[in-house]
């Protein structure tokens, strides 16, 4: 390893700090962008329930301060995807002096991969669950009960949804980490399937609204995603043989 990563917990401290700045930096310069089109952003956001909702129904607000903080807190979400490639390259730049310098070179594939399926983890959860599951819920309503969806309230679902279809996305890149660092590789990974299916299962039924459609939904990646994982990790783990520096 590198004589960086042998530095004291302390430094590494102060490593991990001056990345979060940066990142964060990042993500407020690209919310200020975005807080410019904060309303047509969430009009686009809301797009999958205004679909399916009855002709000339709104969504509304309860509080005054509702829509400008719900616009606030959809540029912070948009600031977070424009700034995702600055983010994944600090998260890079963290963690890694803990890696061999031939295996270092990685920084370019590793943002460019870790940022596009953190943004296909978004879009799936945008294009195939929300319509899916927002159907399922206004599936409830009757004669004498409508739906009045809070902007508030459907934001914090959407954004739940978006940020956990994005992270468990991130399954085959944060393999490549770990198997780069030896902590696991084909092997390990193919022999645990069972287990891991089993995982998936329950970190759907975690992070998903209440219902099995939903659930199948990001089941089914998640279980894809850990195939390629595994293939990610034979290809890309650490052999026996120490490298040479």
């Amino acid at each position: 390893m590198s004589e960086e990563s042998k530095l004291p917990f302390t430094t590494h401290l102060e490593e991990l700090r001056r990345r979060l700045i940066y990142a964060v930096v990042a993500i407020v310069l690209g919310a200020i962008i975005a807080f410019l089109f904060a309303k047509q952003l969430f009009y686009f956001l809301a797009q999958p329930l205004v679909k399916i909702l009855p002709a000339n129904q709104p969504m509304i607000f309860t509080a005054l301060t509702e829509a400008f903080f719900t616009y606030f807190k959809v540029a912070l979400l948009a600031g977070f995807f424009l700034a995702s490639p600055v983010v994944f390259y600090q998260l890079w730049k963290f963690i890694a002096p803990g890696l061999y310098e031939h295996e270092k070179k990685f920084v370019i594939p590793f943002v460019i991969f870790a940022t596009l399926f953190f943004i296909l983890g978004g879009a799936f959860a945008y294009y195939i669950v929300f319509p899916f599951g927002f159907k399922f819920f206004l599936g409830f309503s009757t004669d004498y009960l409508k739906l009045l969806p809070k902007m508030s309230e459907y934001f914090s679902l959407s954004l739940k949804l978006i940020f956990a279809f994005g992270i468990v996305f991130e399954m085959p890149v944060i393999t490549f980490f770990l198997a780069k660092m030896g902590v696991v590789n084909g092997e390990m990974l193919s022999s645990k399937r069972r287990y891991a299916i089993v995982l998936v299962f329950v970190v759907a039924a975690l992070l998903t609204p209440p219902d099995v459609g939903t659930q199948l939904l990001m089941a089914g990646p998640l279980i894809l995603l850990y195939e390629v994982s595994v293939w990610v990790a034979r290809i890309f783990g650490r052999k026996s043989q120490t490298p040479s520096k």
